[in-house]
């Protein structure tokens, strides 16, 4: 394919990255607008801060794709409504197709009574908060002895982690709206904190709940199965803290003194089949859980205001794609404007997921690009307003001089990673702002 055709990539996670590399290997030259200083996004401030072996294969792979020619990355740049840019100027530079593979930016709330207390928290806050990212990992979490979680995924294990391991709370109760058997962790992230799981009340809950599983038939040790499976192969246990579970129960409203939450209200619900699927039915029967703390991990949503249409928290695909790739739509309303990733799908799967549908998103472009010749992109224009910005723009090299510091850094503090959490100091790192 020839290098004529530009392509413009929103986001420099997963999705967005294998994507940049599929592309610029295919000839297309990738220009990739990150909001980071750092590419990586889930990679690099979603997984849990330990596990280096994983991170490490990955930004290797990142680098590569980085170090080829057709690839240009500008960091530091927020295309938004209220961003360095519009997506509707960016759409105006003549890139003959665009890649929006930003996640899932957006911050999914309940829009309960009580959610504007302090030490009511938002899952993905507090991630990019213990991961050093920008200006999350500045900001100071009201983090209590008690904590409540709202969620069973995967999402739920890594912060129960860092409540437990790093916070040291004295009890963190993973509250579920639905049953023991509806929880969506995996076996091999549960057996990170699975040491920490009361077992005698686990079996007082698991009581509790009986009648309610067996309204609807359902085998209460199916759900004993699920949330123990990972008991063989826990971790060692590191810290006093407990884990709880508290089932059938949906959050209704935080109460508060003093504009801290001091209790939960949840409406106790039962189980209900439909079409096969075990759902919840709120029975009208509320209760209050003591917490200091209360962190939503019910998902993410995308950000409405980078400015493509949307319809029920999701950007619009189009229902009948001309370039599908296994039967699946990257495609939105806009001719040549395709959406990867959790763009596409917010919070679904990890990154072996992001993956895969950043680099089928990219193979969908490229049946597109044949379809069409080269617009002619203004390179030039893009350069005028890059240089325009009167702001720190990141390119390549930058981000290879900071990498190079951070592993300097981490040897001498004898640690596997360093990371510098602020965008000050990767700024002076880089030699982009003046050393105070």
């Amino acid at each position: 394919m020839d290098a004529t055709y530009r392509v413009a990539i929103i986001g420099a996670g997963p999705a967005g990255l294998f994507a940049a590399r599929e592309l610029a290997e295919q000839g297309v030259h990738v220009t990739i607008f990150n909001r980071d200083i750092k590419p990586g996004g889930l990679v690099e401030y979603g997984i849990y801060p330990d596990k280096h072996n994983m991170k490490e294969m990955l930004r290797k792979q990142f680098r590569i794709a980085l170090e080829n020619p057709n690839l240009d990355y500008y960091g530091n740049i927020l295309i938004a409504n209220n961003g360095d840019f519009t997506f509707d100027e960016l759409h105006s530079f003549g890139f003959d197709a665009i890649l929006v593979a930003a996640g899932a930016q957006g911050t999914k709330w309940l829009g309960l009574p009580g959610e504007e207390l302090d030490g009511v928290y938002h899952a993905k806050d507090v991630v990019y908060g213990y991961n050093s990212l920008p200006p999350y990992s500045q900001k100071k979490f009201r983090i209590g002895k008690r904590c409540a979680i709202i969620g069973t995924g995967n999402v739920m294990v890594d912060v129960a982690r860092h409540l437990i391991q790093a916070q040291k709370v004295d009890e963190v109760i993973a509250v579920n709206r639905r049953g023991p058997a509806e929880v969506n962790f995996t076996k091999d992230e549960m057996k990170h904190i699975i040491a920490y799981l009361d077992l005698d009340a686990f079996e007082r809950e698991m009581e509790r709940v009986l009648p309610a599983l067996q309204a609807v038939n359902q085998d209460p040790e199916m759900g004993r199965k699920k949330v123990l499976d990972s008991l063989a192969k826990a971790d060692p246990s590191v810290a006093d803290g407990k884990l709880y579970f508290d089932f059938l129960a949906s959050p209704t409203a935080m109460f508060g003194e003093d504009g801290s939450v001091t209790k939960l209200e949840v409406e106790e619900n039962i189980l209900v089949e439909k079409n096969g699927q075990i759902g919840a039915k709120g029975t009208g029967i509320k209760r209050t859980i003591d917490v200091d703390t209360v962190i939503f991990a019910i998902g993410d949503t995308i950000d409405e205001s980078l400015g493509l249409q949307t319809s029920k928290n999701e950007f619009v695909q189009q229902r009948e794609p001309r370039f599908p790739i296994d039967g699946v739509s990257f495609e939105t309303p806009v001719d040549g404007v395709f959406i990867g990733g959790w763009a596409r799908k917010a919070s679904n799967g990890l990154v072996g997921y992001a993956r895969r549908d950043g680099t089928n998103a990219a193979k969908a472009i490229e049946q597109f690009l044949q379809t069409i010749q080269p617009n002619g992109a203004d390179a030039e224009a893009i350069e005028a307003k890059i240089k325009g910005l009167n702001k720190p723009v990141i390119l390549k090299e930058d981000v290879k001089r900071l990498e190079v510091v951070e592993a300097e850094e981490a040897k001498r503090r004898g640690l596997d990673f360093f990371k510098c959490s602020t965008n000050e100091e990767m700024l002076q790192i880089m030699g982009l702002v003046e050393t105070a």
